[in-house]
């Protein structure tokens, strides 16, 4: 229960606000704390700085069309980096000839000095949600080279949602942080963060948390300032800091209801007894109730998180399930790490082409011999430890009256799209199964022709997936149909995503039925949805297929292009989350949780560079997969059809040898299978 009076009563109050250091102690004294605020870092331009002239030169002669301001002082140092090289009233022209975004009430009023309107402006909190949640309103991207004018780290899920809406992103940095001149005041205050001499710390930027991390690192205090801080209740101003302090594993006590410096100080000194004892309760292994501020999980994120990794045995004792991969996939140690690749079976391959050259694409996919062919000959060339079934994700709507077909040069097109909930009434369920009989037969051919070790993996593509093909009639950078369909509040989308959900969980079951001893779950679009989106519009179909389908039979939830989404993705416990390559694997992993199996997530554009290139890529996803079990290696997303051959051999090859555990006996698990 919060406290009456807004007062920290004496309580030890640590800072590392530097630019307001002076305010910061102001107003915790103000309201009661003993103030120990210590800048923590300072801005310093990058000098030369040839990427920003470059940068310049490409705003002027109109290579870059939309400009992205993330911060006043980096307008300003944009600016001094090229004055000595680009005319400035050139570069002022231009900039005032296209659009630009500014991300909050400080670079406009920087661009405002230059004589320079921004076209929008991004509304409070200023994150890169809500920049994406501005272009969504009406800024068209698609094909367009966007600029960002970074501030120190790159936003990689600003770059990956502006990506997956269509548009080319290019940022420059003009700065980078640095510690203050004088470190001592920082020192102190990380040294008595570690010895648990702080009762609160406010955090007021991202890069603060980096370095007080950095500063306990070279002070050789790291665990001990961990420590510390699972001792100290930690207040952050805002989602951008909030994000920071979770991808270091630290946790959140609470954040103000405006990420506003008098709201952190005053909304903390209300809180401040509760939000103290709780830290404290919990520190000490008591059960402590959770603040409605807190924004570590939301409470209808709740069910998808699980305590601890426990044991899930094979649902039957086919061989395939002691396989490296399916043991991966239950969590279980293993002597190395299992690897396949998405679109395995391919473009790439010579022996693929000539079999496509006899029939269209859906003909193929309809042919269950032809299919195990391409995928068995794929399995044995490469050598993977798993084969997953030739299909593709749209045949599942045409029993449900969608007009389907692959048009050379176009990819898949729906002539019968659904753009209103009066269209959904025409989409029919999957009443009769069987009227996707050949993929099934796919399933049982694909089994019956692979070694009996080699697991098989059936799949399906996710209801937002679908939905979105279904709504905008094929391929889209904007899906704009799909979202004013999604928003529009007449019942069309969640009858949609319910005919859809069901269908998918019959098919996956089908498929299990017939062979398949995992499925995975392709989500190719759901990187254009902000969380918030894929919370509301859908994870409750999500949850009704992790739920549907057959119990024990592992399911690879695999979306691409937001890692925000990740802690969506997790649900029980034979849930495996696929990670694509836009995030660390080790960052990924944190964020979904370790107590679940993760598959990925090798850019595939490596796969195009030659054998030492590729073997050090394996090596560093290895590297952050920590040798922890649940690891399965991947692409980050399927194979790129001007891959050679050889080099997807070079891949699979590397796994094989530099994952090997030296120290796996058969007490762990057995042997490599």
């Amino acid at each position: 229960m919060a406290a009456t009076t807004n007062n920290f009563d004496g309580l030890r109050v640590a800072a590392l606000e530097s630019r307001r250091a002076d305010d910061m102690t102001r107003l915790i004294c103000k309201f009661g704390g003993e103030a120990f605020v210590s800048p923590s870092m300072r801005e310093v331009p990058i000098e030369p700085n040839r990427a920003a002239i470059d940068f310049a030169y490409r705003i002027i002669t109109g290579d870059i069309g939309i400009v992205i301001v993330m911060t006043g002082v980096g307008f300003r140092y944009l600016l001094k980096a090229t004055e000595k090289h680009v005319d400035q009233q050139r570069l002022i022209d231009a900039l005032s000839d296209i659009t630009t975004i500014c991300r909050g009430p400080k670079p406009v009023a920087v661009m405002r000095e230059f004589g320079l309107k921004p076209t929008h402006r991004v509304p409070e909190p200023n994150t890169w949600r809500e920049l994406l949640q501005t272009i969504d309103a009406g800024i068209p991207i698609a094909n367009q080279t966007i600029g960002i004018q970074e501030y120190g780290v790159s936003n990689k899920q600003l770059i990956a949602g502006l990506e997956a809406r269509g548009a080319i992103a290019e940022s420059v940095k003009v700065y980078g942080w640095e510690f203050p001149e004088d470190t001592q005041p920082l020192k102190a205050n990380t040294l008595a963060l570690a010895e648990g001499e702080r009762d609160i710390l406010l955090v007021t930027s991202a890069h603060q948390v980096v370095n007080l991390l950095r500063m306990a690192e070279d002070l050789g205090v790291s665990d001990s300032l961990r420590d510390g801080l699972s001792k100290t209740a930690i207040v952050s101003i805002g989602p951008t800091t909030s994000d920071m302090l979770r991808e270091h594993d630290l946790a959140i006590a609470m954040e103000p209801s405006h990420p506003k410096m008098g709201h952190l100080v005053s909304e903390s000194a209300r809180d401040a007894k509760r939000l103290v004892d709780e830290v404290r309760a919990r520190s000490s292994g008591s059960q402590s109730s959770t603040s409605q501020t807190s924004v570590s999980l939301r409470a209808d994120d709740s069910s998808l998180i699980s305590a601890s990794k426990t044991p899930m045995p094979a649902i039957d004792d086919h061989p395939s399930q002691s396989s490296l991969f399916m043991r991966a996939c239950r969590g279980e140690p293993t002597p190395r790490t299992p690897v396949w690749m998405m679109r395995q079976a391919g473009r790439y391959m010579q022996e693929y082409r000539e079999v496509r050259s006899q029939q269209s694409f859906l003909e193929l996919c309809a042919n269950p011999k032809l299919c195990s062919e391409v995928m068995c000959t794929a399995v044995e060339k490469l050598n993977v430890d798993a084969a997953i079934i030739f299909s593709d994700l749209l045949p599942i709507l045409v029993p449900m009256g969608f007009d389907l077909e692959f048009v050379k040069g176009d990819g898949p097109v729906i002539h019968n799209p659904v753009r209103s909930a009066a269209d959904v009434d025409r989409v029919k369920g999957l009443d009769n199964p069987q009227d996707l009989g050949f993929v099934y037969e796919t399933v049982k051919q694909t089994r019956a022709d692979l070694p009996e070790g080699i697991p098989l993996i059936g799949f399906a593509g996710a209801p937002f997936t679908l939905a979105s093909y279904a709504i905008e009639g094929g391929g889209s950078r904007q899906y704009s149909s799909t979202k004013a369909l999604m928003r529009a509040g007449d019942g069309g989308w969640a009858a949609l995503m319910d005919r859809l959900t069901d269908a998918i969980i019959v098919y996956l079951n089908e498929q299990i039925s017939a062979g398949a001893q995992c499925v995975q779950l392709f989500d190719s679009w759901a990187g254009c949805l902000s969380p918030g989106d894929y919370r509301e519009f859908v994870l409750p179909w999500m949850k009704r297929i992790l739920e549907g389908v057959t119990p024990g039979v592992p399911l690879i939830n695999f979306a691409t292009g937001n890692p925000e989404l990740l802690p969506l993705l997790r649900g029980d416990r034979r849930t495996v989350v696929g990670v694509d390559w836009r995030i660390e694997l080790d960052v990924a992993w944190k964020r979904v949780g370790h107590d679940i199996s993760v598959q990925g997530n090798l850019d595939p554009s490596v796969l195009l560079t030659d054998a030492k290139t590729i073997r050090a890529a394996v090596q560093d996803v290895l590297n952050k997969a920590g040798g922890r079990p649940g690891h399965i290696f991947n692409l980050g997303h399927g194979v790129l059809q001007q891959t050679p051959v050889e080099n997807a051999i070079e891949l699979v090859k590397a796994v094989k040898e530099l994952s090997v555990r030296d120290d796996f006996s058969a007490e762990n698990g057995g042997t490599d299978s």
